[in-house]
């Protein structure tokens, strides 16, 4: 089968099969699917900058009838090879149709890359591919932690604190052009430092205490009443103000509101627009809020968000109820998503 896994792609791309006529780049990941496409196109050596070399095209301009086909059988008057790059693919059902028929009669004289979003296994364009031995499908998945790791060591160039190395991972892999350009704005913040410390991170992307609320929030979207209620106490214990868990809980919803509102478009994937979110989930979130953009329907959403709404009123009527009040109100939100569950 012409296909590699996550783990594998970065050594693929190391040392390219030159064999491959067709090479097609996958994943929710938009940002690491076109970067790792960019590294490949610029390894085969042709003028980038050469449209008559190099021809890029839209996956809705590729999709019409016959013109990738006929782009890809051109020949080069001025170099030994020509470059197709074809972005944006989806199901397009034209596109994989003639990527189909390229597959089985690859040009000589072309090379094509192609990126797309979340194929499923079975996607017509990435069964096309994988089928072939002159063509090669490359999964782009989001960073995981060891990822993460190395591209901070990789970006910032400099010695970093474990604790600001934790507090900088929560804010990175939703997306890797993202995670790239928040990794360059911090080390242009630290230049002429010798270290990176915690005090950097929460002066250049906020407090991060905040975040340790996300545990209590997930409990609540994935239906641990148990779990749930033990942090509620934990944190009710700790003295913090409960309109805090509250508000992180509003937030959590308004998000969800947001994204299930794009999966009921039915243009992407839950998984696609999790890796696409603004600002990016935190990696070992990701499942968990996806799951959620897929249970939770908008009119449960919208009745979590009034029930929640009229619960923090509430505790500013009567301020020495609140933690009973948000208590009470965030155990009926994990309940109905226990219920759903």
């Amino acid at each position: 089968m012409a296909q590699k896994k996550a783990h594998e792609v970065d050594g693929w791309l190391s040392r390219p099969d030159t064999s491959k006529s067709i090479i097609l780049f996958y994943g929710p990941d938009h940002g690491l699917v076109s970067e790792r496409a960019s590294r490949f196109v610029k390894q085969t050596g042709l003028p980038l900058d050469d449209p008559f070399t190099v021809v890029r095209l839209d996956a809705t301009e590729a999709d019409e009838g016959g013109k990738l086909s006929s782009e890809a059988n051109t020949v080069s008057m001025f170099a030994e090879k020509r470059l197709l790059w074809v972005r944006n693919a989806q199901a397009q059902k034209g596109l994989a149709d003639e990527i189909k028929a390229l597959c089985a009669a690859p040009p000589e004289a072309t090379i094509i890359v192609v990126e797309a979003g979340d194929l499923k296994k079975g996607a017509p364009l990435r069964s096309a591919v994988e089928t072939s031995d002159r063509s090669i499908a490359l999964p782009c998945y989001a960073d995981a932690e060891r990822d993460i790791d190395a591209l901070i060591d990789e970006m910032l160039g400099l010695p970093i604190s474990m604790e600001a190395r934790t507090a900088l991972r929560r804010n990175l892999g939703g997306d890797r052009l993202a995670t790239r350009a928040e990794l360059e704005k911090l080390a242009l913040y630290a230049r002429g430092k010798d270290r990176i410390e915690l005090t950097d991170i929460q002066e250049l992307t906020g407090d991060v205490a905040e975040l340790s609320l996300d545990d209590a929030v997930d409990a609540i979207l994935e239906g641990k009443l148990e779990v749930f209620d033990r942090l509620y106490q934990r944190y009710a214990r700790s003295g913090s103000p409960v309109f805090l868990l509250a508000n992180a809980m509003m937030r959590q919803l308004q998000t969800l509101r947001v994204l299930r509102a794009e999966l009921d478009l039915g243009r992407r994937s839950a998984s696609e627009i999790i890796a696409g979110a603004r600002p990016p989930i935190f990696f070992s979130r990701k499942r968990t809020v996806e799951n959620a953009v897929r249970k939770w329907a908008l009119p449960s959403i919208d009745r979590a968000l009034e029930r929640l709404q009229y619960a923090i009123l509430e505790t500013r009527r009567r301020p020495d109820l609140a933690q009973a009040i948000v208590n009470r109100a965030m155990t009926a939100l994990a309940a109905e998503a226990a219920r759903s569950r």
